[in-house]
C-alpha cells in the first residue's frame, strides 16, 4: 500500500470515528499536527472522546500522543471551540518535540435546547434558539399552543404533552449538549417538569422561570422529596442573565443568553466593564 493510500485510509477511519461521535451525541477532541518535528507528517490526527483514552488515530509517537490525551482533557473542560498549543506549552519534557504545534478542535453535535412551556416567553425563547442555529423542542400540555400552524417552517420540534414528566424525559434523551428551559404557566407545572430533569441525564444546562419566592418554593419542594442537592445547585433560578427584561422576547433574551454562556464558559459581565476601573483621567 502506498504511502497516499494509508494516508487515505487514516483519513476515512477518523472520519468515521468523527461521526460516531456525532451520532452517539457525545463530545470529543480532534488533535492535529500542524507544525511538524522532522520526520513527521504533518496532518496527522488523533480522536480523544471526553473522559475517555485514545478513540481513533495516532500522530506517531506514544509520548506525544499520550500527551495530546492528557492536554485533550484540559482543552474540552475550557470550552473553546478550537485551541492552537505547541508541545513545549504542555508538554515540556518532550524536548524533541518542542517547537511542533497540535491544533485542538471541538467535536461535539449540534446544541439542543428543550423548552417547558410554549407561552410568550417559551414562543419567543423557541424562535430565538433556532436563529442560533438550536435544535429545539417545544413542550407544552395545550395542543393549541403547539400547533404547527403557530411554526410553520418544521424547524422547531412540537410536542402536546399528555404527562409532563414523561415529555421531558423523551425529550432529554441521554442530556448530552440538552438545555432545559422552564417556563410554564404555573408552580405545578415547573415542578412536574423539574422533576423529570432531576431524575433524567445529566444536562448541559437547567433553567426555571419566575421570582426568587415562586423558584425557591419549587426548589424546596424538591428538596423535601429527597431530589439531589448536587442537582438542585445546577438550577438556574430565576433563568436568565440580569439585563433588565421585560417583554417576552426580551425574556427570552436573557435566558438564552445565560444558556450561550454557559456553553461557551462565558462569564456574562459586559465586555467594556475594564474600563470602569481604570484610574481616573485615563481613558485606556
Amino acid at each position: 500500500m502506498s504511502s497516499t493510500d494509508s494516508s487515505a485510509n487514516k483519513f476515512q477511519s477518523i472520519a468515521q470515528a468523527v461521526s460516531q461521535v456525532l451520532l452517539e451525541g457525545h463530545t470529543a477532541a480532534l488533535a492535529t499536527l500542524v507544525v511538524a518535528a522532522p520526520e513527521f507528517e504533518v496532518g496527522t490526527k488523533i480522536l480523544i472522546r471526553e473522559g475517555a483514552k485514545l478513540s481513533q488515530g495516532g500522530l506517531g509517537n506514544d509520548a506525544l500522543d499520550q500527551a495530546v490525551i492528557q492536554q485533550a482533557a484540559t482543552f474540552l473542560a475550557s470550552k473553546f471551540a478550537t485551541r492552537l498549543f505547541q508541545v513545549k506549552d504542555f508538554a515540556p519534557s518532550l524536548t524533541d518535540w518542542s517547537e511542533a504545534s497540535v491544533l485542538f478542535e471541538r467535536i461535539q453535535p449540534e446544541p439542543r435546547l428543550v423548552i417547558c412551556g410554549a407561552g410568550h416567553v417559551g414562543a419567543a425563547l423557541a424562535r430565538l434558539a433556532n436563529l442560533l442555529a438550536y435544535r429545539i423542542t417545544l413542550i407544552d400540555d395545550r395542543a393549541e399552543f403547539v400547533s404547527r400552524s403557530h411554526y410553520p417552517d418544521g424547524a422547531i420540534e412540537l410536542v402536546a404533552a399528555e404527562n409532563w414528566s414523561q415529555a421531558v424525559t423523551d425529550a432529554i434523551g441521554n442530556g448530552h449538549g440538552v438545555s432545559i428551559a422552564i417556563v410554564t404557566r404555573g408552580h405545578s407545572e415547573d415542578e412536574q417538569c423539574l422533576r423529570a430533569v432531576m431524575s433524567s441525564a445529566e444536562v448541559d444546562y437547567i433553567g426555571l422561570i419566575g421570582s426568587k419566592r415562586r423558584t425557591n418554593i419549587v426548589l424546596q419542594r424538591l428538596r423535601d422529596s429527597g431530589a439531589p442537592e448536587k442537582k438542585l445547585s445546577q438550577v438556574h433560578a430565576p433563568v436568565g442573565l440580569d439585563i433588565g427584561a421585560v417583554t417576552p422576547e426580551e425574556v427570552a433574551l436573557a435566558i438564552m443568553a445565560e444558556i450561550v454562556a454557559v456553553r461557551r464558559g462565558g462569564k456574562g459581565g459586559s465586555l467594556s466593564a475594564w474600563r470602569r476601573v481604570q484610574s481616573e483621567g485615563s481613558p485606556w
